[in-house]
């Protein structure tokens, strides 16, 4: 069958939510938005103004709080946009989010396997913790996984200059998504959905393999500890940890990976899992990284009482969101078996 290939200059979201859902998702989503905006913000605020706070786990939460924010920026807007009936997007900026969603994805995954291996390290090996993990280490390794991420979705961007539109320029999605922008295409290539096969394993299972080997031997160490308060401390912290980490990429995981192996997903079904694997995370993260931290508590109070926490503080000048930070000594030997 012979097909036409027509001109997009936008796509149309359309998510597929009726009218009565639309009166409370929208309030919701937005209120999770600010909730998100406000906490990770603070979160690269705080660790920003107090060099006591920049060591390598500290790098780690600003790192992902810096992804957060960028994620939900990207996405949050668009479907907030969307479910007020403004559901329009340039093809540019739709293939941008695109692409971006899948990088940050990646990112974070990666970042929290880190954070893993950092917390193991900590516990583990408490006493080769400050050779082995300094602020230099933590930061090459993190600009080793930004550009590991980046080269791995380059076949995404390639793939994106095939793409030729015949029937129809609606996204059956309430942003732009991949695998919905695939499916609307003149000519569906299988090489289209199997590239999330490699992708899903890099970035999804491997991390998600280490995260939980790290937290194995984690809770093996905890076991040898003589008190029970500090067999609950660890417990308790390493089981928040996996309930973020499950809600980002076990949803993730299934969606991506059931598509690569061509198992057909209802709209429904994928739509929840990739949102909630995008949306929720952002929110949690600050609460459950940082806002439990007894130094991150300590030092958002003495912020908001005016109190000086370190020499910038006078200045409070954020600065660009990039989180950059000076060569400082690690500082983490009393940070061991605590997150």
């Amino acid at each position: 069958m012979n097909h036409t290939s027509l001109p997009v200059l936008e796509f149309v979201l359309n998510c597929e939510i009726n009218s009565q859902q639309k009166s409370y998702t929208t309030p919701v989503l937005t209120m999770v938005y600010l909730a998100t905006l406000f906490g990770n913000f603070l979160v690269i605020l705080v660790i920003k103004i107090n060099r006591h706070l920049q060591t390598p786990m500290y790098i780690c939460i600003a790192t992902l709080a810096v992804i957060d924010l960028l994620n939900s920026t990207n996405i949050t807007p668009t479907i907030i946009a969307v479910l007020l009936d403004a559901p329009a997007i340039r093809h540019g900026l739709c293939y941008f989010q695109m692409v971006l969603v899948l990088y940050l994805e990646a990112m974070e995954s990666l970042l929290l396997a880190l954070m893993a291996c950092d917390r193991y390290v900590a516990v583990v090996h408490p006493l080769r913790y400050p050779a082995l993990i300094t602020n230099k280490t933590v930061l090459l390794i993190i600009l080793m996984f930004n550009i590991i991420a980046a080269a791995a979705h380059v076949p995404f961007m390639f793939f994106i200059t095939e793409f030729s539109f015949c029937n129809t320029n609606i996204l059956n999605y309430c942003f732009c998504d991949y695998i919905s922008m695939v499916k609307i295409t003149c000519n569906i290539d299988p090489k289209y959905f199997n590239i999330f096969v490699p992708t899903t394993i890099a970035f999804g299972a491997c991390p998600f393999a280490l995260i939980l080997l790290s937290y194995f031997r984690i809770v093996h160490a905890a076991l040898k500890i003589s008190t029970a308060e500090g067999k609950s401390k660890v417990f308790n912290t390493l089981t928040t940890h996996l309930l973020v980490v499950a809600v980002l990429i076990v949803p993730l995981l299934t969606s991506y990976a059931l598509t690569g192996m061509g198992v057909k997903l209802s709209n429904e079904a994928y739509s929840t899992m990739v949102i909630i694997g995008n949306i929720v995370p952002p929110m949690l993260n600050p609460i459950i990284y940082s806002f439990r931290n007894r130094k991150i508590k300590s030092s958002i109070y003495k912020l908001f009482k005016g109190t000086k926490t370190s020499p910038e503080v006078q200045n409070m000048r954020i600065g660009p969101m990039l989180i950059c930070f000076s060569s400082h000594r690690s500082e983490t030997n009393s940070e061991v078996g605590r997150h």
